[in-house]
């Protein structure tokens, strides 16, 4: 299934059923009082978020959820059935807003959590409730109300502890594949995520009662001029929008005139461009391919000079598994401090 986290919707609630004009007709009742009952309420449109989902695609073809009207008044001061509400069931982490206004409308962050985006109308009242001393038999009865109708825009953030970046093919779903059960596409060219991706990464014995877990995302390469779109950046960015920590991974390249000091301070760059608060989030660095010997005669000299930034630098190969563990364990002591 394809991974969609934009897409337009228009959502219409059920119109009020329309109130009854009628009259008991009673044997030995000549003139027997109104007897109109009211309409039914009309459908409810509603918001749940699943955790089961994790795209917006099953919306992308579906222009518009329409719920069903109140069943109208009928006579004998029978009342109109109410419609039933509509479900639109969204991926945990999805944003509501009103395509017209622009204006946010609601979040849906919790897991079966539930936001009714449009509310049906009110059903009419029937001429049973118009009876007056000067007119004892009305014939006129309520119209039912309108339903709301809103176009959304709906924006998917995934839910996440931590968020990987950096350039292209610098190793961030190697890391994720081996420290979850996440398997994104792995490959030797840059932009092989395409996607955002999540794992959760396990420490500890569940059963002993040490067991701690986090979520990791791994999100497509970011490239210089990510935050003003290139390479759909900013698409990309908002997914660590909801992260508490940052995993920024660098890396020794053959391309000449990059070095990961200057990878680095690109990425920082863009990121700060595009949030000041994402650029201030806790940040851990690590120099990936620790297996490669380019890599290993770099990283002395590179943990000096990001030591004078005041940052750690960690060494990692995902593919080797070294220093995987210290990590992982570095990752969980800063989130579970």
């Amino acid at each position: 299934m394809r991974f969609i986290d934009e897409c337009e919707l228009r959502v219409e609630a059920g119109d009020g059923g329309k109130g009854a004009v009628a009259f008991r007709r009673e044997k030995y009742i000549p003139f027997g009082g109104p007897a109109g009952g009211d309409g039914g309420r009309g459908g409810d449109v509603v918001l749940v978020a699943d955790s089961g989902l994790g795209t917006l695609y099953d919306l992308i073809h579906q222009r518009v959820v329409r719920a069903d009207a109140g069943q109208n008044g009928m006579g004998k001061d029978c009342y109109g059935r109410a419609a039933k509400e509509v479900e639109i069931r969204l991926p945990v982490g999805t944003i509501i807003y009103d395509s017209e206004t622009k204006e946010k409308l609601c979040e849906l962050t919790r897991p079966q959590e539930r936001v009714v985006i449009a509310k049906g109308g009110e059903g009419g009242r029937g001429n049973r409730h118009f009876t007056t001393p000067e007119d004892r038999a009305p014939r006129h009865a309520e119209p039912g109300a309108a339903g709301e109708a809103r176009s959304l825009r709906l924006e998917l953030k995934v839910m996440a502890d931590v968020g990987l970046l950096g350039f292209p093919n610098v190793g961030k779903s190697t890391f994720i594949s081996a420290v979850s059960r996440a398997r994104p596409k792995v490959a030797d060219y840059p932009f092989t995520t395409l996607v955002p991706h999540l794992g959760v990464v396990t420490i500890g014995d569940f059963r002993q009662g040490s067991g701690r877990s986090f979520v990791v995302a791994d999100i497509p390469g970011l490239i210089p001029g990510a935050s003003e779109g290139a390479g759909l950046g900013i698409r990309f960015l908002r997914h660590l929008d909801r992260t508490r920590l940052l995993l920024h991974m660098i890396t020794v390249t053959g391309e000449e005139g990059r070095n990961p000091l200057a990878d680095y301070h690109v990425i920082r760059r863009e990121l700060k461009a595009y949030s000041p608060e994402l650029a201030r989030r806790p940040e851990v660095v690590a120099l990936t391919k620790a297996d490669l010997p380019d890599v290993q005669e770099t990283y002395d000299a590179l943990k000096l000079e990001f030591e004078r930034l005041g940052v750690d630098l960690l060494l990692v190969s995902a593919a080797t598994h070294q220093g995987l563990t210290e990590v992982v364990q570095y990752l969980a002591e800063r989130l579970f401090l």
